[in-house]
């Protein structure tokens, strides 16, 4: 039997390649990572972190960094660097000020004892402008590449903040996410684990599908939204509001997915380029119900006194991706690109 590109490429793929560290944005990355590069020790005092942790590139590429060192680390970064303490100590700085700025955005929480209605209420009164509607019927193919590059920070590593509340949970909320899960990790097969699938779409498209190839590139804009699921992933204190994060990712996916893959279409790009969003319309029309009645639902049923958490997580992802949106849409209505660099296409 005949192996497609997609297994072909796994086949050769070789040894796991760590990410290099990106180029630094500002005095707080230069301190951060120079430090990095070196062996495990006590960080000296380090420079006043700025007060937005949601825009300013410095900043928000910090907090990336320390969280990346939880996920898979960088080329030449001692592995010990995860939990040295004076670094952990720089983390929570950042952490309170990102926790802020969160909740300055996402806004008061809604208060509900029908969480399930409450989400759906939420995703029904949005009234902004719509990325997948722009992306579907109007998108350039640079701005189709541009896309991609953005969501590759949290698609190539997609379910793995999730998963740190497995551990966190128990009974039906448990059950929901290992069933969610185990969908996103292509139920054990590698070639069909969603991150694959869109590591197969960049493939497909000439980009790099390499695990954090366009870090250098990617604005705070969007590396704020990645932060927010490690930052709740992270911490066992917010396993409500990763659940409410998780709930809008899987109730907001089945529509937008159907959109870019239409955009794909439209672009010439064929099945093999597809597969991940239409493989998401699949599989996230049951998840969308799951993570809501299941997920959301069994939590509060177990914790009730999560629902704010919940709630919370939903509103900030929401408001998060929002902005994102806004970002992307602004740039490229100006004629510009939304990145900080153009990317080089293959």
């Amino acid at each position: 039997m005949s192996l497609t590109p997609h297994e072909l490429h796994l086949l050769h793929r070789g040894t796991v390649r760590h990410p290099a560290v990106p180029p630094p944005r500002g005095p707080l990355t230069e301190f951060l990572f120079g430090w990095l590069s070196r062996p495990v020790t006590t960080l000296p005092a380090w420079p006043a972190a700025p007060v937005d942790l949601l825009t300013d590139e410095d900043a928000v590429l910090a907090l990336y960094v320390c969280y990346e060192l939880h996920y898979r680390g960088f080329d030449g970064v001692d592995e010990n660097w995860e939990w040295e303490p004076s670094l952990l100590g720089l983390r929570r700085e950042l952490e309170a000020v990102f926790l802020a700025d969160v909740r300055d955005v996402a806004g008061p929480t809604l208060r509900t004892g029908d969480v399930e209605a409450a989400l759906r209420n939420l995703l029904a009164a949005g009234d902004g402008p719509s990325l997948s509607e722009y992306v579907a019927t109007d998108s350039t193919i640079e701005q189709l590449m541009e896309f991609h590059v953005h969501r590759s920070a949290y698609q190539l590593k997609e379910a793995d903040a999730h998963s740190w509340a497995l551990p966190r949970l128990s009974g039906t909320a448990k059950a929901a996410l290992v069933e969610i899960q185990a969908d996103e990790y292509g139920q054990g097969v590698e070639k069909d684990m969603h991150s694959e699938l869109f590591a197969l779409c960049m493939r497909e498209l000439g980009l790099d599908d390499t695990y954090g190839a366009y870090l250098d590139v990617i604005p705070a804009a969007t590396l704020a939204t990645v932060n927010l699921g490690s930052f709740f992933g992270l911490h066992r204190r917010w396993r409500g509001a990763l659940v409410g994060h998780l709930a809008v990712f899987e109730m907001t996916s089945v529509e937008p997915m159907g959109r870019y893959s239409m955009a794909l279409r439209r672009h010439g790009y064929g099945s093999w380029a597809r597969l991940f969003y239409d493989t998401h319309v699949v599989a996230d029309a049951h998840h969308q119900t799951l993570a809501a009645r299941d997920l959301a639902g069994g939590l509060l049923r177990a914790e009730p006194e999560l629902c704010d958490d919940v709630m919370f997580g939903a509103q900030a992802l929401s408001a998060l991706e929002g902005r994102l949106t806004r970002h992307l849409l602004d740039r490229w209505a100006a004629g510009r690109s939304s990145l900080l660099a153009p990317v080089a296409v293959a």
